[in-house]
């Protein structure tokens, strides 16, 4: 399923397009046959209720998950290929997860630099240059020498964010970014996103925050069952729902 975008044109390459993905665990399969893009510089959120195969999807995207069968490509790349560079395929694309993932025994500073002077063999000068720019970015240049459990979840997964920009990515996939975040604790992270849409950056963001979606994305996917069961603008998917399943789920959370 694909609809128009206003940042794709005609022939342009696909910042990520999926191909008949399935993905099974044993005997369940969670992902159906997914046709799916994303274009340069567009903001792609996917929602849907728990076990739809959204965060699958994204774990796909990143192979930190093997797809069982289809394609995705990265720019034309095909990365499910046997002599893809994963590696080089994930300092291209930033994740951010639910959980923050950050290292505990290391410094603020030091998780930014890590992957930095490991993975892309900068020098420690540019690598702390780049993380200080970056925690800057995040608005947490004090937090530079502090430790994950003095920070609260807020913000850890904005410095989360901020070591996923430190590797300069070309597009970043966020996996329900807030949704292990107090409420008071959401805006502060939703901000941090909304500006780098506001920057042209290629996003695709599992959330559950429809008002976000509504504010920031240019395409909604709606998936259920392991399938996309709608897609299209904010207004068209979230409004004005055309199948029976969108509009059950999206009542079930207006009423929440």
């Amino acid at each position: 399923m694909s609809s128009p975008n206003p940042k794709g044109t005609a022939g342009s390459r696909h910042a990520i397009e999926v191909l008949d993905l399935h993905k099974s665990f044993g005997e369940l399969e969670v992902l159906a046959g997914i046709d799916f893009h994303v274009n340069p510089a567009e903001v792609v959120c996917v929602v849907g209720p728990s076990g739809s195969g959204k965060s699958t999807l994204l774990r796909c995207i990143n192979r930190l998950e093997e797809s069982t069968s289809g394609q995705i490509l990265i720019e034309g790349e095909d990365i499910t290929d046997i002599d893809a560079d994963v590696d080089g395929l994930r300092t291209r694309i930033g994740m951010v997860f639910q959980q923050f993932n950050l290292f505990p025994h290391m410094s603020v500073q030091k998780n930014l630099t890590v992957g930095q002077t490991g993975v892309l063999k900068r020098s420690k000068d540019e690598a702390n240059k780049i993380a200080t720019d970056m925690l800057a970015r995040v608005g947490l240049s004090e937090k530079a020498d502090e430790f994950p459990i003095r920070l609260s979840g807020g913000q850890q997964q904005r410095v989360a964010i901020a070591r996923a920009l430190c590797m300069k990515p070309e597009m970043m996939l966020f996996d329900e970014p807030t949704s292990a975040l107090d409420p008071e604790l959401i805006g502060e992270v939703l901000d941090v996103m909304r500006g780098l849409a506001d920057e042209g950056m290629t996003m695709m963001v599992v959330t559950h925050e429809m008002a976000f979606a509504r504010e920031v994305a240019d395409r909604v996917v709606f998936m259920d069952g392991g399938v996309v069961v709608e897609e299209g603008p904010p207004s068209e998917v979230l409004d004005h729902p055309k199948t029976q399943r969108a509009q059950d789920f999206l009542r079930q959370v207006a009423d929440r």
